[in-house]
């Protein structure tokens, strides 16, 4: 591990994901860049999770945290405040990243000051193959869906500024929550244009599992969380998402920019 202004620090918060985490940990140690820090945050997970990480502590150079199972955030939280690293790249247990990734999206982070959110291109893999077909990035876009996945890098300093990962998140979607965060800080967002990570595909994903009620109430906390935000753009922002059908009428209902 180097300390040193270019520090990158991946945080990897691992809930019985054991089984995957080696081909997570290679992906990340074949990384072309090679300042980093890898922090494993074990969310008290109740199956042989531990076992698989205490055999990894031989093969590689990670921090380890272990914690009382709190959710996603909480884990993404405590890994980010134990880094050490100028930037952050969280990264589930489970996926993976391409050899440049890191290299490429860093390289965009130190030129433009304004950027405080790299991603890229993305595919499945696991029990589904192929791209994933996320629309492009665009402000009003990201007000109604999540465009970005998790694995994505920001500095640290910009986390600072917000809460970090809201814990009142608990059904998922917490990512979005913060990248509406940093987006609220008046930063920029960039996508490259190559595919650098890896999503995996199982059947007991969380993403699966959100049923109509769940997505209800998942938009109407992210909206709470980011009620100025929206009131900027919308006349009810709680209400008047679940009145339109499809985005064409969506677009109309923002003011101007």
């Amino acid at each position: 591990m180097k300390n040193d202004l270019s520090l990158v620090s991946i945080v990897i918060p691992c809930y019985n994901q054991g089984e995957y985490l080696e081909e997570c940990l290679i992906s990340v140690f074949n990384s072309t860049y090679k300042s980093i820090e890898v922090i494993v945050v074990n969310d008290g997970s109740k199956d042989d999770t531990l076992e698989f990480i205490n055999d990894l502590k031989e093969k590689f150079d990670f921090i380890f945290i272990d914690q009382i199972n709190s959710g996603p955030s909480i884990a993404r939280n405590n890994g980010v405040l134990a880094s050490k690293g100028k930037y952050i790249l969280p990264l589930d247990a489970d996926d993976k990243i391409s050899e440049t990734y890191i290299e490429k999206a860093i390289e965009v982070l130190e030129q433009n000051i304004k950027t405080g959110i790299v991603y890229c291109k993305a595919v499945f893999f696991g029990e589904k193959q192929g791209p994933w077909m996320l629309p492009e990035y665009s402000f009003e876009q990201i007000l109604t869906q999540n465009l970005i996945f998790n694995c994505a890098l920001f500095r640290r300093e910009d986390y600072d500024k917000t809460e970090g990962y809201n814990s009142n998140m608990k059904e998922g979607w917490e990512d979005w929550d913060f990248w509406l965060s940093l987006i609220e800080l008046g930063l920029q967002v960039e996508r490259l244009e190559e595919i650098g990570f890896h999503y995996r595909i199982r059947n007991n994903s969380r993403e699966r599992s959100l049923d109509k009620e769940k997505v209800k109430r998942l938009r109407k906390q992210i909206y709470q969380n980011h009620i100025e935000l929206y009131l900027k753009y919308f006349n009810n922002p709680i209400i008047q998402y679940f009145e339109i059908q499809n985005l064409k009428e969506f677009k109309k209902s923002f003011h101007h920019l």
